[in-house]
């Protein structure tokens, strides 16, 4: 039998005789590299870049109302082809001509989770207000104590405008945007309550008290119910964060501190319920004391 012969034996430094099929190796020395290939700008498609001065709005609620309320700069539309129909009169009464956009440039810029409805609405923010820019129709103004959710705030102030609130007392810090989400969930009441952004909550309540309003902390460990509480107009409802609840100096500055009165085992509320729960007690309360 014949048997294979041994390797040869090369050189050091010397180059291996490739095996058929073997791929050659790299050539170059040690440590030498290719340059990485330059990665691609991100597309941010035809929207504006976020900054301090520009607020989004998007669902078919938020965008209506803003094209409608005329309390804003408005900068640009963006509709899907199935949306623009509905939205285009509007717009035209606007005065901004629509952008067609496909719904997944939409997803791309504002997250795959928000339900933009295939609208999108870039503008300004809403002019700065202060305490005495709060008309009196309804005699109720709301007050928050650093509640940071912005789907809380934005039911609150979908509550708010339903009850013909006149007003939204929010702090400057601890406090959400008032764009995007928030915007969506308040579903177009963000062009329709004053809001009201200030330094100390407990100076803007001495305000109001200046003015004549009564100021009702609600709080679930309050000392009394809201039902049986002696409420008149005006009046300021403040309501605190939950979990926190109303932070010592809110809680001095209220005239009384109520609570509401729940039959059931779990005694406390998410804060926008709350709210819509005490605004409905304080409606019919209003209502019957100004018909006697």
């Amino acid at each position: 039998m014949s048997r294979r012969p041994p390797p040869k034996e090369r050189a050091r430094g010397e180059p291996r005789e490739r095996a058929r099929g073997e791929r050659p190796k790299d050539e170059r020395p040690r440590g030498e590299r290719t340059a990485p290939r330059p990665r691609p700008e991100p597309q941010r498609g035809p929207f504006r870049a976020a900054s301090p001065d520009l607020v989004t709005l998007y669902g078919a609620h938020a965008v209506r109302e803003a094209l409608k309320g005329g309390r804003r700069k408005l900068l640009a539309l963006y509709a899907t082809e199935t949306t623009l129909p509905r939205i285009a009169d509007l717009a035209k009464a606007a005065g901004l001509e629509p952008r067609l956009v496909d719904a997944r440039d939409l997803s791309r810029h504002l997250g795959e989770e928000a339900v933009h409805q295939g609208l999108l609405l870039e503008a300004r923010p809403l002019p700065e207000a202060d305490i005495a820019d709060i008309v009196s129709t309804s005699g109720v103004v709301l007050a928050l104590d650093q509640i940071t959710d912005p789907h809380n705030v934005g039911a609150i102030l979908r509550t708010a405008c339903a009850f013909g609130v006149d007003g939204l007392i929010v702090t400057e810090r601890h406090s959400p945007e008032f764009t995007g989400v928030l915007a969506k969930a308040a579903s177009g009441a963000l062009e329709h309550v004053t809001i009201v952004s200030v330094v100390n909550l407990a100076r803007a309540l001495d305000q109001l008290q200046e003015r004549g309003y009564s100021v009702v902390g609600l709080d679930s460990e309050g000392a009394a119910p809201i039902e049986t509480i002696p409420l008149s107009k005006p009046l300021a409802l403040v309501l605190g964060a939950e979990g926190k609840g109303l932070r010592r100096l809110t809680r001095e500055r209220c005239d009384l501190i109520a609570r509401l009165d729940l039959p059931g085992p779990i005694k406390s509320l998410n804060v926008s319920n709350a709210c819509a729960a005490a605004l409905s007690v304080a409606h019919l309360r209003l209502r019957d004391a100004a018909r006697d």
